[in-house]
């Protein structure tokens, strides 16, 4: 098991090392395996790599988010702007009519909502808006519509598992109520996490997913 101080150059290094981010603007603590990353980013996409870069190392227990975006003269748009660009692209990368998802822009902030089959098409939602000019922050709030039974999302999520060689597969249960999916168990990595996520999520019907898994190294 890694200790702080080496969790925390490891994270500094990852940092370093994702291209999308300046590293030496990010501060880095460490406590019981529970980092925070703190300081000044100039894009939300560049936050959102900051995250991820830090979820990819061993050991990190927990992240707590402390980073703030400011835009530059440059970057700053009006509400209005950034809401119009948003459906705007919505409209041109999305398979999905116009008006199924919703946008609203407050301080540069942007919810989405709405009702979808799948979740890549929430997912891909967010992801259109992300690198969009002006964008301090993302909140997803589109809605799945569950389409199929308790029985068959269980089914199908676990038959995922075992067909993507997810190692814990045998330690991760399934727990299905409506189109809510709660996982348990242990794992041992973030990316084993995120494999066992991403195949509930990829299931027909599922609009929740609770993750209470462990990470046991």
């Amino acid at each position: 098991m890694k200790t702080d101080l080496q969790l925390q150059q490891d994270v500094m290094a990852e940092l370093k090392w994702e291209p999308a981010v300046h590293a030496a603007q990010i501060g880095v603590e460490v406590k019981h395996g529970v980092v925070t990353l703190a300081g000044e980013v100039g894009s939300y996409t560049e936050k959102w790599n900051a995250e991820r870069a830090a979820q990819r190392v061993s050991g990190v227990k927990a992240l707590a988010i402390e980073l703030k975006v400011k835009l530059s003269a440059i970057g700053q748009r009006s509400d209005a702007e950034i809401a119009e660009s948003a459906k705007n692209i919505l409209a041109w990368s999305s398979p999905l009519p116009a008006e199924t998802i919703k946008v609203m822009a407050e301080n540069g902030w942007l919810t989405l909502s709405g009702d979808v089959e799948w979740q890549y098409q929430r997912q891909d939602a967010a992801d259109s808006v992300r690198k969009l000019s002006g964008v301090t922050g993302v909140s997803n709030q589109i809605a799945i519509k569950p389409s199929l039974s308790a029985t068959v999302v269980k089914s199908d999520i676990e038959a995922a598992l075992k067909r993507r060689a997810v190692a814990d597969a045998k330690t991760i249960a399934v727990d299905v109520s409506g189109g809510d999916v709660t996982l348990t168990g242990t794992v041992h990595s973030w990316a084993e996490r995120e494999l066992a996520t991403r195949s509930a999520w990829g299931t027909a019907g599922v609009r929740n997913v609770v993750d209470r898994m462990s990470l046991v190294y």
